[in-house]
């Protein structure tokens, strides 16, 4: 059984983790949309490229496929803190819930 004390500090930190695991899932639904634009413009960019064929429209095309990769490099990297935060609540649910009984 789980002294007030140990109680209090588990429910604080699923508290936290909570609030971290929320701020984190808006932020990645802001960098999908952002993420789905740095495609577009990647993928215009590709096309002006391709039937352009100019030095200047390979380096747009070329600039712009480097921001789509960095924001999904950023984007997997939010997707993997968000499953750690998810693994650590279950983990402290399961300690709460098994220090109740």
């Amino acid at each position: 059984m789980l002294d007030p004390m140990s109680k209090s500090l588990l429910e604080r930190r699923l508290t936290e983790v909570g609030d971290r695991l929320k701020a984190l899932r808006e932020e990645l639904g802001v960098v999908d949309e952002q993420l789905a634009a740095f495609v577009d413009t990647a993928d215009d960019a590709r096309l002006r490229a391709l039937v352009s064929e100019t030095p200047l429209a390979g380096r747009e095309h070329t600039e712009a496929r480097r921001h789509a990769d960095a924001m999904a490099r950023h984007r997997g990297d939010l997707a993997i803190e968000v499953e750690r935060l998810e693994r650590s609540q279950d983990d402290l649910l399961d300690r709460l819930v098994a220090e109740a009984r």
